[in-house]
């Protein structure tokens, strides 16, 4: 099937185009209106339309021969622990917890906070609050007690369910401490903790508020599914907000099906019965799209991987998965490829494994640059999809969409609409810009199934922050620019542009030259404050592992190398060598963080942060350069 003639038609015709893929959802009840506004003005999809999430993941596939398929690979190098789950056996245990849900009063409508680490009961605690027509709201696994507790009080949930520990690396992470704290700084609180004990971090339950996940398991009588509407909310998903408090994204039921469902073969271009990874987390966006719902929609295998890309045990730990499940496509960060290529960058890990099943990988979550496109396409073989979308969008924005036809792969290019997005680039007044000049992605409305129709008791700050900058559009918060073959590319969060001495000007276009020096690992570049031209770049590099060199001779060839790309305007003067980013659980670096301290600024530390100790060492970097 063409790319261009589809995507055409869903533009043209959005109501007819997602009325079609509607039909591959098992509705309990058709909708009677595709595309309509509600009561306070916004799009919504399927009015009057009936269905529930978890029969269509768990229960269809086994009544209609799926039942003995593996639904889940569990792998956890950290416990070293292995588990495939059928989809007949994933359907007993989520009927069993969700009438565990039922146990404790939770119905249609109420909410579920789920603060757990990459296990399989998580995967069954989203889908038995799904299976009930609750609304679960997963919060990452070992977040701060604090961001917990606001969560708490913004989706007033009726049960928290949690773990008494995660493992990154080789370190316990105790959980009940961190949630004990946010139960006392949570103004609202549960009417219960459902808490699954892992061995390695057994906890003190507090009786009349903790109960035993197992303990309750042993004694729950099985519940059946529960219709819900279209419009019906499947889930919250806190992000970040530029205040500092997170805005819970909405997900509604009957859109999300719809659109992982087109999403899978369209998109990603797996059949069902294939064996699809995401390297993520069920805490993000991805986790919730591609390792729970999409693959399970559409009655494929997926990994749930308790480990990380290197140090479980080592680089070639992805090589290792692809090759025992047989995956066909798998979906990662940059980041992740980055962190193998700086253990192993020859590329010798992965000869030891055969991956004859893959067919593409796919990134997203930060800009991927060339460099590691092209080190990661000639290792595997396969083509490297990066691709763009965002937590608000549940699925993705701009890609490849290889399922329909895969067009020719640029390196820096997250290539181009997929069904059902007007992608435009537009100035500051909303004036659309020609193919070349770099501006604001926008999205013209009405936005496709599956995007958040608001936030969380919250319709105020969803009009103000997505949809009053540019009337008639969604805003991004992303800059990019589109070429003459209508290829776009996404530079970056917009406040991530700087201004020196009057030329605006991407660091992520000047994180692409560096990178591409051959020492290079990764990098990082942000504006810091200068007297005379406003801003200027600063670029902070880790090499490769087992490469050496001097500091003052790398920082002369990367300047001579941006000069060369970008010009002498770009003012780049400064490469500060250090052995680690700060970054987020999630891969994304904290340039904010880095730019507050460059400009000697206060800064909170953000609850995000991977490892905490990566702080002392950068601002010692930073103040040894600065002064």
């Amino acid at each position: 099937m063409a790319y261009q003639s589809t995507f055409e038609r869903s533009i043209r015709q959005p109501e007819a185009f997602w009325e079609e893929q509607a039909r591959a959802v098992a509705w309990f009840r058709s909708p009677e209106r595709i595309l309509f506004k509600d009561e306070q003005g916004l799009f919504r999809w399927f009015g009057g339309g009936r269905l529930n999430t978890a029969y269509l993941a768990l229960d269809y596939h086994v009544a209609n021969g799926r039942g003995e398929q593996v639904a889940i690979y569990y792998d956890s190098p950290v416990t070293n622990t292995k588990q495939q789950i059928t989809y007949r056996q994933l359907l007993e245990e989520v009927s069993l917890f969700a009438g565990v849900l039922q146990r404790f009063g939770v119905g249609k409508g109420d909410r579920v906070v789920i603060y757990m680490p990459m296990v399989p009961q998580t995967v069954v605690a989203m889908l038995a609050c799904a299976r009930l027509g609750a609304v679960h709201s997963v919060v990452f696994g070992g977040f701060a007690p604090r961001e917990l507790a606001i969560r708490i009080d913004d989706a007033q949930p009726k049960v928290l369910i949690t773990a008494t520990g995660g493992i990154e690396v080789n370190k316990v992470i105790p959980y009940m401490p961190m949630v004990n704290q946010a139960w006392a700084e949570a103004q609202h609180k549960p009417e219960a903790c459902i808490v699954l004990q892992r061995p390695f971090a057994e906890a003190k339950l507090q009786p009349g508020r903790d109960f035993d996940w197992h303990v309750l398991m042993a004694e729950a009588q099985p519940a059946s599914y529960v219709e819900v509407e279209a419009t019906d909310p499947l889930y919250i998903l806190y992000t970040s907000g530029t205040t500092g408090r997170p805005k819970g994204v909405v997900r509604d039921n009957g859109g999300y099906a719809v659109a992982l469902k087109f999403s899978m073969q369209a998109i990603y271009g797996v059949q069902p019965g294939e064996v699809f990874w995401a390297a993520s987390d069920v805490g993000w966006v991805v986790g919730h799209s591609y390792i729970v719902y999409g693959p399970l929609l559409h009655g494929c295998s997926t990994v749930l991987y308790e480990g990380k890309p290197v140090l479980t045990p080592d680089a070639g730990a992805f090589w290792r998965v692809i090759s025992e499940y047989g995956v066909s496509v798998l979906f990662t960060a940059p980041t992740a490829i980055r962190a193998i290529k700086k253990e192993d960058p020859q590329g010798a890990l992965r000869q030891a494994y055969d991956l004859y099943s893959l067919r593409y990988l796919f990134l997203a979550g930060e800009r991927c640059d060339v460099a590691t496109l092209e080190w990661s396409q000639s290792l595997l073989g396969v083509p490297v999809i990066d691709h763009w979308w965002q937590t608000e969008s549940g699925w993705p924005m701009l890609a490849n969409s290889v399922g329909l036809e895969l067009l020719p792969v640029k390196p820096g290019s997250v290539t181009k609409p997929v069904c059902g997005y007007d992608i435009q680039i537009v100035d500051a007044e909303g004036r659309p810009l020609p193919p070349g000049q770099e501006g604001i992605v926008v999205v013209k409305l009405p936005l496709p199934p599956g995007n958040l129709p608001t936030l969380w008791n919250d319709t105020p700050r969803f009009r103000q922050a997505y949809l009053e900058p540019f009337p008639g559009y969604f805003f991004s918060g992303d800059g990019g620019y589109a070429d003459e073959d209508g290829y776009l590319y996404i530079t970056g969060r917009i406040d991530d542009i700087i201004n020196v001495a009057g030329h605006r000007l991407s660091t992520a276009t000047m994180e692409e030259v560096i990178a591409s020096h051959p020492a290079v690992a990764e990098c990082a570049v942000i504006g810091v404050h200068d007297a005379l031209k406003g801003e200027v770049p600063m670029g902070f590099v880790v090499l490769k592992a087992g490469v050496q060199m001097d500091e003052v001779q790398l920082e002369k060839e990367l300047v001579a190398l941006v000069r060369q790309k970008i010009g002498p305007v770009a003012a780049f003067k400064q490469a500060v060598l250090v052995k680690r980013l700060p970054k987020t659980r999630s891969g994304k670096i904290l340039r904010k963080i880095m730019r507050n301290m460059a400009d000697g600024k206060e800064f909170t530390m953000p609850s995000t942060i991977e490892d905490a100790s990566v702080l002392p060492e950068l601002e010692a970097s930073i103040y040894a350069r600065r002064t």
